[in-house]
C-alpha cells in the first residue's frame, strides 16, 4: 500500500508499516489526548441510543494469554517492566520539610469504572486535599474547551484542502469508514480531520466511546468537578491546546502510519486496552511498553521516530508538569493527577520532583 502526503510517498508492506514502533507510540498517545475523543463525541452528537449497542467490553488480557503460549516472550516483558525506574505503583505521597504532605495519583484518561473507582487511601488523599491539580483544567467545562480549541482549527483540522482520504488507499479508506460507522460517526464528519485525532477514536474500544457518548466522565473529569463540587480550588498544567501541538510537531507521515496500523490491529485494539487497563489497576505502569511491543507488527524498529515522540510527548511535557506543579507543590496539601505513563523513567514526573527537593515515595 502507498501513501502519499505532499510530495512524499510512504510505501507500507503487506503486514503494516516498516517500523512497528509506531502502534506502540500511539498507544501511548492515545491515553494523552483522550479529550480528542470525547470532543469528537461532543462536535458530532454520536447519540446514547446509538452507544447503548456498543456498552459491552469485550478485551482479553493480552500477557495472561502470552504467559501461557510463550513463557519465554513473557518472561521478557516482565524483567523489562521491572527494570524502568518508579514502575511500580500509581500513587505516591510528595513530601519536604516544613509543609503538608501531598499526593500524586497516576491517572488513565477513560471512563471504565474500575478505573473511576478510586482506593479508599487514595479518595482519602482527594477528599482532604486544599487543592487539585490535574492535566489541563479545560476539561471541566466541555463546552468552552471544545470552543477553545475550535478558535485553533489548525491543530485539529486539515486547513489546506487535504482530507484523509487523500491520504489512504481505497482499501483503507472504507476500512476507517466502517470502523467510524461502528462508533456511530461517519467519515465524512471526520475527513479533514488531521490523523491523530481520527486514531484517538480508533483507538479507543467501542465501549469507551458509548460511555463517553452518554456522558460518563474519564477519570481527570470526575476528580476535577468532584473538586469544584467540594469547594476546592483546581488548578491545571497545560493547556488542551498545548496538549495538542505537541501532538501536531510530530510528522504527519508518523501519525498516518500510527492511524494505519492501529486499524490493521482490528478488534485486538479491545485486547490492548483491557491489558492497559489490567497493569494501571495492578500498578504496573513499568510493562506498559514491553507490553504494547508485543502487538507491534514484525518489523525494524524506526529509532527515530521513538526518540522524536518521547521527547516531544513525554520527557517535554513532563518537565513542563513538573516545572508548574513545585510553587503549587510549595503550599503543601496538594492531591495531583496526571497521565500514569508520565511518572515512570529517569526522565519521569516522580525523579523530577526529587530532583526539586521532594522526597516521593509509592504508597501501597
Amino acid at each position: 500500500m502507498t501513501i502519499s502526503i505532499g510530495h512524499r510517498t510512504l510505501h507500507i508492506g503487506p503486514h503494516g508499516p516498516a517500523s512497528p514502533g509506531n502502534i506502540v507510540l500511539w498507544l501511548v498517545a492515545a491515553f494523552h489526548v483522550a479529550l480528542a475523543a470525547l470532543l469528537i463525541v461532543t462536535l458530532f452528537s454520536i447519540s446514547p441510543a446509538r452507544a447503548a449497542e456498543d456498552a459491552s467490553c469485550t478485551g482479553r488480557n493480552i500477557l495472561t494469554d502470552l504467559q501461557q503460549s510463550d513463557p519465554a516472550r513473557y518472561a521478557e516483558v516482565v524483567k523489562e517492566g521491572d527494570a524502568v525506574p518508579n514502575g511500580k505503583g500509581i500513587f505516591w505521597k510528595i513530601e519536604k520539610p516544613g509543609i503538608k504532605p501531598s499526593w500524586l495519583l497516576g491517572s488513565m484518561h477513560v471512563t471504565d469504572p474500575r478505573v473511576l473507582d478510586l482506593p479508599p487511601r487514595t479518595q482519602s488523599a482527594h477528599d482532604g486535599a486544599d487543592t487539585i491539580v490535574i492535566e489541563s483544567d479545560e476539561i471541566i467545562d466541555e463546552k468552552k474547551a471544545t470552543a477553545a480549541l475550535l478558535m485553533k482549527p489548525d491543530l485539529m483540522m486539515f486547513t489546506d484542502g487535504t482530507t484523509i482520504e487523500k491520504l489512504l488507499s481505497p482499501h483503507e479508506y472504507q476500512r476507517l469508514k466502517a470502523g467510524l460507522k461502528s462508533r456511530g460517526i461517519p467519515l465524512s464528519a471526520v475527513s479533514r480531520m488531521r490523523p491523530w485525532m481520527i486514531s484517538s477514536v480508533v483507538a479507543l474500544p467501542a465501549c469507551e466511546m458509548a460511555r463517553k457518548a452518554k456522558g460518563v466522565q474519564f477519570l481527570d473529569q470526575k476528580i476535577a468537578t468532584d473538586a469544584v463540587a467540594e469547594g476546592k480550588q483546581v488548578k491545571g498544567l497545560e493547556t488542551l491546546a498545548e496538549q495538542l501541538q505537541a501532538m501536531a510537531e510530530l510528522p504527519t507521515e508518523f501519525h498516518m502510519k500510527s492511524l494505519i496500523e492501529t486499524l490493521e490491529l482490528g478488534s485486538k485494539m479491545n485486547d490492548v486496552v483491557e491489558t492497559m487497563t489490567d497493569l494501571y489497576l495492578s500498578g504496573d505502569i513499568g510493562m506498559t511498553i514491553p507490553m504494547l511491543k508485543t502487538v507491534s507488527p514484525e518489523g525494524e524498529n524506526d529509532d527515530g521516530d521513538y526518540a522524536t515522540f518521547e521527547q516531544r510527548i513525554i520527557l517535554d511535557r513532563n518537565k513542563i508538569m513538573a516545572e508548574r506543579a513545585a510553587p503549587i507543590l510549595a503550599n503543601g496539601n496538594v492531591f495531583m493527577a496526571v497521565g500514569a505513563l508520565h511518572l515512570p523513567g529517569e526522565g519521569g514526573v516522580i525523579e523530577l520532583l526529587r530532583k526539586q527537593g521532594f522526597t516521593v515515595t509509592a504508597v501501597n
